[in-house]
């Protein structure tokens, strides 16, 4: 039994010493001439000019929130719109159980002010 997992072993055998011998290869063959530009801290073309552990503002996450609800809601209902017919009212009363817990979720993001975008 163990003879038919060869294959697969060997595989991952050969994927491992290619990856560390690129790696290797890289840490070898690469220039290495550090200046003060090429050390310095990288934010959209421009000095920083606050700290990096700085906190964002929340609707940031709201928005991402928001995405969420929506990629999910689309990701989720086109399967169910395929076999709409073949299914029975217990999936009709999940998604709809589905729905209303991104509806509570968009509620939410209205509420916070999330879609108001100044």
């Amino acid at each position: 039994m163990l003879h038919s997992y060869i294959p697969v072993l060997m595989f991952i055998a050969v994927a491992l010493l290619l990856g560390l011998i690129l790696l290797l290869l890289g840490l070898i063959i690469q220039p290495f001439k550090p200046s003060k530009e090429k050390t310095a801290a990288y934010e959209c073309g421009f000095p920083p000019f606050s700290d990096a552990r700085m906190q964002f503002d929340v609707r940031y996450y709201l928005v991402a929130i928001l995405f969420i609800i929506f990629d999910l809601e689309i990701a989720f209902l086109f399967p169910w719109a395929v076999v709409i017919r073949k299914v029975g009212l217990g999936a009709l009363a999940a998604v709809l159980v589905f729905l209303g817990i991104l509806t509570i979720g968009f509620i939410y993001e209205w509420k916070k002010g999330a879609l108001e975008w100044e």
